[in-house]
């Protein structure tokens, strides 16, 4: 019963019903949670739905302790662990803002109200209920050496452009730091137009960075294209291999 209970709440596979209905329910309480930050003034009606959703959170929490030997494979020491890893922490913080309105005596949890975006935590748990996230977190581990390769290679041309055009209009930029943020969104073809050079020689520089920026940016969207194609095909090979 306890590794059913598992394989529920993890993110669910195609086949399994039970657990995709349990994500549905809890992406919808997570959207419910989070709807408040769309308003300067909180209706009324999140103070009815913030309590139920806080209980809903604490209840997938403990549950999710419970079965932290499955997830981490590791015995006992998965119970003395799971508190500490990323989604544990990212479910309890999440969890938190929510004591300010279950019990209002809870006077150590009223400094949570002096920022609402405590609330944004909870999105980040939509991303354990996506099989699509999943996905992409995996491959982004699987390749990030060749990610991390593209971004040193951004910050080298980002920072060699700077360093061009400070020296070619020093009349433009007052220090080194603006001539970075020009060099960024210039690669990244942004334009705010706050910061532009003027010269011939200038816009000339300018209109390389672009279109070698473009080159740049679009790099790391090949590798995790590419990488998450592969994965889905393993995945579904998988899939088929346990369903024969």
């Amino acid at each position: 019963m306890k590794k059913r209970i598992f394989e529920i709440i993890e993110a669910s596979r195609a086949s399994d019903v039970q657990s995709k209905a349990y994500d549905i329910f809890m992406m919808a309480a997570i959207l419910l949670s989070i709807a408040p930050l769309a308003f300067k003034v909180t209706p009324s009606l999140f103070d009815v739905t913030e309590p139920i959703v806080t209980f809903i959170f604490i209840a997938d929490y403990l549950v999710r302790w419970w079965t932290a030997d499955f997830k981490l494979n590791k015995g006992s020491k998965s119970y003395l662990l799971y508190p500490f890893t990323l989604p544990a922490v990212i479910d309890l913080v999440a969890i938190l803002p929510g004591f300010c309105i279950v019990d209002s005596c809870f006077r150590l949890f009223k400094i949570f109200r002096l920022t609402r975006v405590l609330r944004v935590f909870r999105a980040f748990k939509l991303f354990r209920y996506s099989k699509n996230v999943e996905i992409l977190v995996t491959v982004i581990k699987a390749e990030r050496y060749s990610l991390i390769a593209v971004f040193i290679l951004a910050l080298v041309y980002i920072f060699l452009c700077a360093l061009i055009v400070f020296n070619v209009e020093p009349q433009t930029f007052d220090n080194i730091w603006e001539a970075i943020y020009w060099a960024t969104i210039s690669m990244t073809t942004v334009g705010y137009g706050d910061i532009y050079p003027v010269t011939a020689v200038g816009r000339f520089i300018t209109m390389l960075s672009a279109l070698i920026g473009i080159a740049i940016v679009a790099m790391p969207a090949s590798v995790i294209t590419a990488g998450y194609m592969r994965e889905l095909a393993r995945r579904e090979a998988v899939e088929e291999n346990d369903d024969a």
